[in-house]
């Protein structure tokens, strides 16, 4: 298949020890969707993982979901005052990705781990946030904890959509008030390029581990090493129980 033809710089070493079975999502990052993120589900189904994507289609930050102040999350503030330019896109996309977790959790009767790389990262953290006792563990690669788009390379785009990348700031702070109990490991890189490094560590969450990582952002779902990390951070939540 296409793992294998992809050859030897997509395989890390192998696991000495098998995993126990789990069910796993794997969320994509900004403009990709779930082709993107087809290798590393592959190489964990062939683990004895049971994943699938995350069904949302392109992650777009929510700018392709339609919003009223009506249809601002209940969960988030609304919207800022004065112009609406979609700055609640994300916390609408959360919402969106939240009701479709708890849709494969009653359908699987099972507890569901979250994966999600970059933009993908950040929905599956406020997922977990929202749903403690049914989203079992998060691993993020590359994503941003700080600022939302505010210390990212793609700022620039939406300041030019005229977006307040400040409300967007303070809005996300505020979640910070109702902290992710779940695990998380985030998988962190200096020279991300796209993601500012202080704006992926996460100094707020009780059950945090970074693993840094020296890779760029575009590479880090498909990066060997990223894999590795993913596994191990699989196998120690197995050990935790």
């Amino acid at each position: 298949d296409l793992l294998n033809m992809m050859g030897p710089l997509l395989r890390p070493a192998p696991v000495k020890s098998p995993l126990e079975r789990r069910h796993i999502m794997v969320l994509p990052g900004f403009g990709a969707d779930d082709v993107s993120t087809w290798p590393l589900r592959r190489y964990l189904t062939k683990l004895g993982q049971t994943t699938e994507g995350w069904g949302l289609g392109r992650n777009l930050a929510g700018a392709d979901i339609p919003a009223t102040e009506a249809d601002f999350p209940k969960s988030w503030n609304a919207a800022p005052i004065g112009s609406y330019h979609g700055e609640a896109g994300v916390p609408l996309l959360c919402e969106k990705a939240r009701e479709h977790v708890l849709a494969r959790h009653r359908a699987l009767k099972a507890p569901i781990t979250l994966i999600g790389w970059s933009l993908g990262g950040y929905v599956a953290r406020e997922v977990a946030r929202d749903l403690p006792k049914i989203v079992s563990q998060v691993i993020t690669l590359g994503s941003p904890v700080v600022g939302g788009p505010k210390y990212t390379s793609v700022a620039g785009l939406f300041r030019l959509r005229r977006m307040d990348l400040d409300w967007i700031e303070r809005e996300s702070k505020k979640r910070e008030s109702k902290p992710i109990t779940v695990p998380i490991t985030a998988i962190v890189s200096p020279t991300d390029g796209v993601v500012g490094f202080e704006a992926a560590l996460d100094r707020q969450s009780p059950d945090v581990t970074h693993v840094e990582l020296d890779a760029a952002h575009i590479g880090l779902g498909i990066n060997p090493k990223a894999w590795a990390i993913i596994v191990q951070a699989l196998a120690m939540q197995d050990r935790r129980g």
